[in-house]
């Protein structure tokens, strides 16, 4: 490919011990990428983040119960929805935890000041808050029931895709905004890509199948090698340690 209309100086013609030589003078080369193809992409109609309530809806105006912490809604890798699904850009937690209002606020505003609604689109991919968390009042002493509801949340587990972000881009312009989102998260996240999180499952794969260690935290857990058995916690038995 020709740099441009000057980068030709034209032909001579050089006579050297009876042969005739033609030379081309060229000023530079450029080498352009070809440019990505968006065809199959479909856009929806609502390329923004829909608003997300505090409190759950409650059509028939019933007393909302209270709820138990359940830690392990937040131990553990999340099995379902841990890919994907337009198969572009998201943020994905690395850790577990819990995503209050504002959480959902803060997402919703960062993405929807970023996104062009005429080539990107944002979807969600986590439930609104329905957990409730109790809180008493300051100065309450201890004991009396449990205390009142304070808010709502969604726990969320290691591995679970919290937004998506898809459209006519490529990752280099969602990944800003992307990274302030999972910076601001109240938990590990970190901002991917298809093909980021491919080769991290691949990776994490590889290390599994190629480890030649048998002394693993599992088999010394089923074995009880130096009496772990002792001081290991239940949810040990499910993870072996790697959440914790």
């Amino acid at each position: 490919m020709w740099a441009g209309p000057r980068a030709y100086h034209g032909v001579r013609n050089l006579v050297e011990g009876g042969c005739c030589l033609q030379v081309a003078q060229v000023r530079s080369l450029k080498h352009c990428t070809v440019p990505t193809n968006y065809d199959n992409i479909e856009m929806p109609t609502k390329g923004k983040l829909r608003f997300v309530e505090k409190v759950p809806p409650n059509p028939n105006m019933i007393k909302l119960p209270k709820m138990h912490k359940k830690l392990f809604l937040m131990r553990g890798p999340e099995e379902i929805h841990n890919d994907l699904i337009h198969k572009q850009y998201g943020v994905v937690a690395l850790g577990g935890g819990r995503l209050r209002h504002g959480h959902f606020e803060m997402i919703r505003l960062t993405i929807g000041r970023k996104i062009n609604t005429d080539t990107m689109f944002a979807l969600w991919r986590v439930d609104p808050p329905w957990q409730s968390v109790t809180k008493k009042g300051q100065g309450h002493r201890m004991g009396g029931g449990k205390g009142n509801i304070d808010h709502y949340v969604t726990p969320v587990k290691a591995g679970r895709v919290i937004v998506e972000v898809g459209g006519k881009c490529d990752f280099e312009e969602v990944e800003p905004f992307l990274k302030i989102v999972a910076h601001n998260l109240p938990f590990k996240a970190m901002a991917v890509s298809y093909k980021m999180l491919e080769e991290r499952k691949a990776l994490l794969k590889k290390q599994i199948d190629e480890n030649i260690n048998p002394y693993n935290f599992e088999y010394l857990l089923k074995n009880n090698i130096g009496n772990c058995r002792r001081w290991a916690k239940r949810i040990d038995y499910y993870h072996f340690g790697q959440y914790v």
